[in-house]
């Protein structure tokens, strides 16, 4: 097991590793069994953009691609390739939920199909749970994506949220694929 930090040439062999395979959305990580293991220095920021050596990477694509690769062990981030895992810094969550779509809607079939960032498609229910923290008194609505990693969705988005919200009991939440989400909590009946 070899640990060693990586520069720009690392960044490029990382980047050609993973275009080497052949993905769909993104990549089967849980099936890659890295043997070698160090940090790049890439940060993605509070507001999604991705930093290389304290720079904006603007390459929509390698973000894609890099995004394909994200990989999440004990609370720390990773680009993971077959042969390679490396550590990234990711300052709140990796994933952003851009879009929402409603299916058979104010019906018990009804789906939350949300969009993220990268191309994620994500429904809304026992695989992917939707939540809301407040830390701070602000309300932060995120989704579960993908090996365990968590997605922050957009304000538009939760305000769309909202505004399908229904009440239950002394909650607000709505339905996706026969489970309730719940969003609020509504004042307490007297």
């Amino acid at each position: 097991m070899n640990s060693q930090p990586t520069s720009d040439k690392g960044l490029e062999a990382l980047a050609a590793s993973l275009n080497a395979v052949s993905v769909t959305g993104h990549a089967p990580l849980e099936r890659w069994k890295p043997q070698q293991f160090g940090k790049v220095d890439i940060v993605i920021r509070r507001d999604g953009s991705w930093w290389h050596e304290g720079r904006v990477i603007e390459r929509t694509a390698l973000v894609r691609l890099f995004a394909s690769a994200l990989w999440q062990e004990h609370g720390r981030y990773y680009l993971r390739t077959p042969q390679e895992q490396m550590q990234i810094s990711v300052e709140d969550t990796a994933f952003f939920i851009t879009g929402l779509e409603v299916v058979d809607a104010g019906t018990p079939a009804q789906q939350l199909v949300f969009t993220g960032s990268y191309g994620d498609v994500l429904v809304a229910g026992p695989l992917h749970r939707l939540w809301v923290d407040e830390p701070d008194g602000e309300p932060l609505p995120g989704i579960m994506v993908r090996y365990g990693m968590p997605g922050r969705l957009t304000r538009s988005v939760f305000y769309q949220l909202g505004e399908m919200a229904q009440r239950r009991g002394s909650a607000w939440g709505v339905f996706s694929q026969g489970v309730w989400f719940e969003l609020a909590e509504g004042e307490s009946r007297s």
